[in-house]
């Protein structure tokens, strides 16, 4: 038990002092991990907890779509793939499709790894603009 409060100190910490690139970052390995918890789920028969997983994926790209900053003209395409990744999570759910659910992974794991080379340009003197 105590072990796992100061696992929780830890990840709070981590939270408040993160950069919001971080934290876009942390959104982004947040979502991917959901969506594999969800498709081992499905492999395993357990719609509750597909179901559930799922859920909390599409709850991160929501979160992820609310907070785009529209003053660059990126964050229309960014809207666009969000709203794209939400419809096709959500049809992962009603019909507990690995496939599809794959096909989500595929695209936020791009997401992912561009968003980590934005980071990596920004260090480098480049602009975050999402």
């Amino acid at each position: 038990m105590l072990k796992s409060e100061g696992y929780k100190t830890y990840q709070n910490s981590k939270v408040m002092t993160a950069s919001p690139a971080e934290l876009t970052l942390m959104l982004y390995d947040g979502a991917i991990k959901f969506a594999n918890i969800a498709l081992s789920a499905i492999e395993n028969n357990d719609i509750e907890k597909a179901h559930n997983n799922i859920r909390k994926a599409d709850a991160i790209i929501e979160e992820l779509q609310c907070t785009l900053n529209h003053k660059y003209p990126v964050a229309d395409d960014f809207d666009k793939v969000y709203s794209y990744l939400r419809d096709r999570l959500m049809w992962a759910n009603i019909k507990k499709d690995k496939d599809i659910l794959n096909e989500c992974l595929e695209h936020m794991h791009t997401m992912r790894d561009t968003w980590v080379q934005v980071m990596k340009n920004n260090k480098a003197g480049g602009t975050v603009v999402a």
